[in-house]
């Protein structure tokens, strides 16, 4: 009997994380990867030019993630995993004129200048919250309810614009920070939440989960999608954008039993037909949704809801030593900006303080990030016109006047995912509408998590749907694998 065939639409991290788990989670079965591009990765890219090291996308993981520590293993990169610097742990957030440090202590807390006295006084009462409402939250009303309307826009509405280059008042929180949504569910307040963890790390002798700390690789982050796909082997096909996806009762072979209940799907990839008893769109969602207006408008609707961040990242390279003379060392993470602050960039990676060798001897790289939910506009701007608004921005947050020696600009027309309120009942509702399509499946960072860390996890459940979805087929008395 032919192997059944599992077609995976998109060779981004996600895509190609389920065909190596399916390895082990079905073992018999014929899996194959369909890339439009003419490389992995998807929005993952690392290039070296100049002998600056720029990412397109994230540039690291925390590595308090065992499914991703287990893949990094098991294709064979554990040699190349490189740890962020100590001086990474600093981070930084622009407000009313100048760079502070984010207050990693409660000393330091009551010293910061970020907030005023009113809002820290507003932090502190945290512990009498009010109760949460039945309804899905936005990020900025749960963090208005837990620690006020001030600390709440400075402290947690750049940290969405960093993350999600999104709109905390828009972002659902259940569907954005699950796990911050269960901890009130549980603890009622955050401050409590923070004492209860504590007291398990010391009940466990202080051997709790740890925090995690940023990680990537020595050549960038692309080469965790390269290894996966290596590791893959030759089911990965690049070039290849399927454009039809067909599902029909049965299968082609009319010499065959047809299974009552069963699909057989067709996917059009050129000039070539590839049939498979299971597939999965693991690609963004506007893209799954147009291969499903066929099969499932419904679905491909409510898929077509699920909008992106357009961003733009621009790579800017210093002689270090000039950089350190105008403003002073790099010594921390970078920055973010709060929206009401004035500066449009969205904020700054100081790239060569994060991680060694990212730039030339000598050199310092850094990293800014400008567009996002709440500036559609920034990445239509030209070259010219986008790289002095983020000079003119790097000057007023950084007081740094120096002209870059190197400059790079990647543009994400379709960006990062955005999880606005009514997300997880969108979900239900396209779990719902694709149900009769027994081995259709969808994965990618549109759905559960915009992360690499979330993506290779989500890769192990939807692996296992597949692999109990084969076992269902082969357990016909009538079912025949395609070919």
């Amino acid at each position: 009997m032919t192997a059944p065939r599992v077609a995976i639409v998109g060779g981004g991290i996600a895509g190609l994380s389920i065909a190596h788990a399916l390895a082990s989670a079905a073992p018999g079965a014929d899996v194959v990867v369909f890339e439009a591009g003419n490389r992995v990765g998807g929005n993952i890219r690392s290039e070296r030019i100049e002998g600056y090291l720029c990412e397109a996308g994230p540039d690291g993981f925390l590595d308090n993630a065992p499914a991703t520590l287990e893949l990094v293993e098991a294709i064979g990169l554990g040699a190349r995993v490189l740890r962020s610097r100590d001086a990474a742990r600093r981070r930084y957030i622009f407000r009313r004129g100048r760079l502070h440090d984010v207050p990693m202590s409660a000393g330091r807390f009551l010293t910061t200048g970020l907030l005023s006295p009113f809002g820290k006084l507003r932090v502190l009462a945290e512990p009498f919250v009010a109760r949460p409402p039945r309804y899905d939250e936005s990020i900025l009303g749960f963090a208005e309810r837990h620690i006020g309307r001030e600390a709440a826009e400075v402290l947690v509405g750049s940290m969405v614009s960093g993350i999600f280059a999104g709109d905390a008042n828009q972002l659902s929180l259940r569907s954005s920070f699950p796990k911050m949504h269960d901890m009130e569910a549980h603890y009622g307040s955050l401050f409590r939440a923070m004492l209860a963890k504590r007291r398990e790390r010391r009940n466990d002798n202080g051997m709790g989960a740890p925090a995690g700390t940023l990680t990537s690789f020595v050549d960038g982050m692309e080469e965790l999608a390269r290894a996966t796909a290596a590791a893959v082997g030759d089911r990965v096909r690049t070039g290849c954008r399927v454009a039809e996806l067909q599902v029909r009762r049965g299968y082609h072979d009319p010499t065959r039993p047809r299974i009552v209940g069963a699909r057989a799907f067709s996917l059009g990839c050129g000039t070539r037909q590839v049939e498979a008893d299971a597939v999965v769109l693991a690609g963004p969602a506007h893209e799954s949704a147009e291969l499903l207006r066929g099969v499932e408008p419904g679905a491909a609707a409510l898929l077509a809801g699920i909008h992106t961040a357009p961003l733009a990242v621009v790579c800017l390279g210093y002689d270090e030593a000039a950089l350190t003379a105008d403003r002073g060392p790099l010594d921390g993470f970078g920055f973010l900006v709060p929206r009401r602050e004035g500066p449009r960039i969205l904020g700054a990676l100081w790239e060569t303080s994060i991680y060694p060798h990212r730039a030339p001897a000598g050199k310092a790289l850094l990293r800014v990030m400008i567009g996002g939910a709440t500036d559609l506009g920034a990445v239509e701007l030209a070259d010219g016109e986008l790289l002095a608004t983020v000079q003119a921005d790097l000057e007023r947050t950084m007081e740094l006047r120096l002209a870059p020696e190197f400059v790079h600009i990647v543009r994400h027309w379709r960006g990062i995912p955005q999880y606005t309120i009514g997300h997880a009942g969108r979900l239900a509702r396209i779990e719902a509408a694709l149900a009769p399509q027994r081995g259709l499946f969808l994965a990618g960072n549109s759905y559960r998590g915009v992360s690499v860390n979330a993506c290779v996890e989500d890769a192990r459940r939807v692996a296992g749907n597949i692999a109990d979805h084969l076992r269902t087929l082969e357990g016909h008395a009538g079912y025949r694998a395609v070919r």
